[in-house]
């Protein structure tokens, strides 16, 4: 090939490169223009939607997950799990006023209160209202205070009473517990409203709403609080 032959190719290869090039660019700028089309039209829906009317089924599928938290709140709340906030000195130090606890509503489905455990119950002399307080008789017992100590079915019951955080020194009883109820004081026994002092003496089974566990609140003091029951 000559030197006339050779500079023809490379005009003729230069011209063919510019123009695969001039067609590469006008492809991608068709893409481009295509990629801002479809954007375009898929603003154009999501403002369709957005402006979709607030029809029952529309204002239905919105709240539904919303709906299944408060009825599972409620479902705990109501069958399984009491939310309460103590109202008053009367179980310190065990559990502090203005604390929070948890407690099992299931606790007795199949098993009997017990000696020292932690119930939360309707106070017997007004159902209205929540009262949380230490089992201290159980069915049959007969229970006595001799200058403000314990003593069950004439046993003195002190020493196994490390939560008690004060007393007055009173007399009580004797004091039989009747069937199917319970003799229930404060720790803090001194400053408690009681067994000792309502006009319906003891809590009912029926009464009990479930067994106090778990302090939440304050963090610094989670914990279970019923260390001293028999389980």
């Amino acid at each position: 090939m000559n030197k006339n032959q050779k500079d023809k190719q490379n005009i003729k290869d230069k011209k063919g490169k510019a123009e695969q090039k001039e067609r590469n660019e006008q492809k991608d700028t068709a893409q481009d223009a295509g990629a801002v089309q479809e954007k375009h039209e898929e603003q154009k829906e999501n403002e369709v939607q957005a402006k979709e009317p607030w029809t029952p089924k529309r204002v239905f599928l919105e709240i539904l997950p919303y709906l299944g938290v408060i009825a599972a709140a409620l479902f705990l709340n109501t069958f399984i799990i009491i939310n309460a906030r103590i109202p008053s000195a009367s179980m310190e130090t065990t559990v502090m006023t203005g604390e929070h606890v948890f407690g099992n509503r299931l606790a007795y489905t199949n098993a009997d209160p017990e000696r020292y455990q932690i119930i939360i119950f309707h106070f017997p002399d007004d159902e209205k209202r929540l009262f949380i307080k230490r089992i201290i008789g159980l069915p049959g017992d007969t229970i006595e205070l001799k200058n403000g100590q314990v003593y069950i079915n004439g046993v003195n019951d002190m020493e196994n009473e490390p939560f008690v955080s004060s007393d007055l020194g009173d007399n009580y009883g004797p004091y039989t517990v009747p069937e199917d109820c319970y003799f229930v004081m404060g720790d803090n026994r001194g400053h408690s409203n009681d067994s000792r002092f309502w006009k319906n003496t003891c809590v009912k089974r029926s009464q009990i709403v479930g067994r106090a566990g778990f302090r939440y609140w304050p963090l610094n003091k989670m914990g279970f609080i019923n260390k001293y029951a028999d389980n």
